[in-house]
């Protein structure tokens, strides 16, 4: 891709009418006040967050709908016409580039009946039909043709039966997100503090980056917020959960190294819910020996500072509030789309410098399939891990049994190194941050039940 595309934000057009978007009676929708559940301060946590199918429907109008969730990455739009099908929650959305190389984002379901308008994953096309009953909508969402549109009474106007429009979409670093909310801050305000850690991956070439290998998607029996909270925070499974894989990838007939099992860092823990752990090292390697071998550590210290290139740079884990993950080490980025409270979809890219050989990308690629791709050795634990958890879950006593997030409690503190507050590698840090974040939405009217 020749350039970067423009992203249009729509905050104030309207996305549908009449009869716009959420605005159900509030007599149908009734709320759980979730105070109760979550104890951030004290480190404990009620199982039924990961349970009851009406919290679970609350966290898709209080959680998801209000917050900035990821759709794509730019490289995925090369011309118009191209799209990408994804999202939102449960909500199904169309990503694609307008006429204008302006990315935007469409409810993908049609106004007369709700089908959806586009079936295919990805692709390219100049309109989008509706195989129902062949309502045909543009690029830009209009209503551009109606069969039989004579048995329509004169008041029928097309203009009025647009798609509806994900009204705000914006990118950061190539990553595009979008929420619901038309009044929602900037995603970079969103993202405060945490676009610092993102950056260490996203921006440590001046090329940007790109995606190699198209998306990978699998299905695991799990709560999304299981997942989301270990990249978050949760260092202290690697060394359990995954002995076997940090075995095999060791030199043959020898342990893992000490540092590798005994590693020191930090861990960042933001306001808004984010956060990111990783080891600390003067060579913070990538796991492909090719890019490790290929990588100028000296232009990115030069670019970034030493103490991004020394952490989160090229290793750890991190969660952008609600369900966007990444693992610098291998360049893999994810979403956890909830699929009810017992099951997600994990969604998986592989990003790699624009600027790297050929032959290095192909690496980092394989790699990644090897450890984080669906058959992965290190992403096989984690889902297993997940969906024991959820299992034994439902059992009524089980359900009532608390459980323990107290490791690090009182350790978050600005360290003069690492900007905003860190913890211990070693910590429930962010995850309790990631779970106040989750309680104060649920306890808060979103945009849409304020103005009703």
């Amino acid at each position: 891709m020749t350039s970067t595309p423009e992203l249009a934000g729509r905050a104030g057009r309207p996305t549908a009418t009449p009869a716009g978007p959420l605005h159900r009676p509030s007599e149908l929708t009734p709320t759980i006040d979730v105070s109760g559940l979550v104890d951030a301060d004290g480190g404990l946590l009620d199982r039924a967050i990961f349970t009851d199918h009406q919290i679970y429907q609350q966290e898709l109008r209080r959680v998801f709908a209000p917050s900035w969730l990821f759709l794509a990455h730019t490289d995925q739009f090369r011309r118009p016409g191209d799209f990408f099908t994804t999202y939102m929650g449960e909500d199904p959305v169309i990503v694609t580039m307008d006429k204008s190389r302006a990315v935007r984002a469409y409810l993908n379901s049609c106004r007369h009946r709700g089908a959806r308008v586009c079936r295919a994953d990805a692709g390219t096309t100049r309109n989008f039909t509706c195989t129902y009953h062949g309502w045909a909508y543009d690029l830009e969402g209009r209503l551009v043709s109606v069969p039989n549109r004579e048995g329509y009474p004169d008041r029928f106007d097309t203009a009025d039966w647009g798609l509806v429009e994900v009204p705000r979409v914006e990118n950061h670093r190539g990553l595009i997100f979008g929420t619901w909310n038309p009044r929602a801050p900037s995603l970079r305000e969103a993202l405060g503090g945490m676009a610092w850690y993102m950056d260490a991956m996203l921006d440590h070439d001046g090329a940007g980056t790109e995606v190699v290998g198209g998306v990978h998607k699998w299905v695991l029996e799990g709560n999304w917020k299981l997942s989301a909270e270990q990249f978050a925070t949760d260092w202290y499974h690697v060394n359990m959960s995954h002995a076997s894989a940090l075995m095999l990838l060791a030199p043959a007939g020898k342990s893992p190294r000490d540092e590798i099992v005994h590693r020191a860092g930090r861990q960042y823990v933001d306001p808004n819910g984010h956060g990111a752990g990783f080891p600390v090292h003067p060579k913070n390697r990538f796991d492909a020996l090719a890019v490790h071998q290929w990588f100028d550590y000296e232009a990115a210290r030069a670019r970034l500072g030493d103490a991004r290139v020394e952490g989160p740079m090229t290793n750890g884990h991190a969660t952008v509030f609600p369900n966007f993950s990444y693992l610098p080490v291998n360049g893999s980025v994810r979403v956890w789309h909830p699929k009810g409270p017992d099951r997600m979809e994990v969604w998986a890219w592989t990003l790699v410098d624009r600027s790297m050989p050929d032959e290095v990308k192909e690496a980092q690629r394989l790699y990644n399939l090897r450890t984080f791709g669906p058959s992965g050795v290190f992403e096989a634990d984690d889902g297993e891990n997940w969906s024991e958890v959820q299992a034994i879950s439902r059992g009524f006593v089980t359900n009532s049994v608390p459980l323990n997030y107290q490791m690090g409690l009182g350790s978050e503190r600005e360290d003069g190194r690492y900007p905003g507050k860190t913890s211990e590698l070693y910590s429930d840090a962010a995850g309790r941050a990631f779970y106040r974040r989750w309680q104060s939405l649920m306890n808060t009217p979103a945009w849409y039940e304020v103005d009703r």
